[in-house]
């Protein structure tokens, strides 16, 4: 695995490093991802000071509630962050990273929130 990722959202308003170990992929099926997403989140992490902008010109932040406030790009509406306020790190979507990521998807969390139409193979 490459020690840094980049990504950024769909325009390039918000452009980001990722320094260090990542965590493998980790797809959100809570009611806040769902909603924010549009479908369910797929999600990396890093510790907070191992993420660095490179570009936050459009970079917006929204309390998603009382502990987590969520990234956003004001531009093109990309979600990019996940950051809650009591964790040392901080969680990234996944679609952003720019390829090749070199990382997988190895679990779901809050499964018995997903939406009805789709369904999450047994491994």
């Amino acid at each position: 695995m490459a020690d840094h990722l980049t990504g950024g959202c769909y325009c390039g308003g918000v452009r980001y490093r990722l320094d260090g170990p990542r965590r493998d992929i980790i797809g959100c099926h809570c009611s806040q991802c769902r909603k924010t997403s549009g479908h369910f989140a797929a999600m990396t992490s890093v510790p907070k000071g191992k993420l660095t902008l490179l570009s936050d010109e459009t970079l917006t932040w929204f309390q998603s509630s009382e502990s987590v406030r969520r990234g956003f790009c004001n531009r093109c509406g990309g979600n990019l962050f996940f950051d809650p306020a009591e964790k040392p790190t901080i969680s990234v979507t996944a679609g952003t990273l720019d390829l090749p990521t070199g990382l997988r998807m190895t679990r779901h969390i809050f499964v018995e929130d997903r939406s009805d139409y789709y369904d999450i193979p047994a491994d």
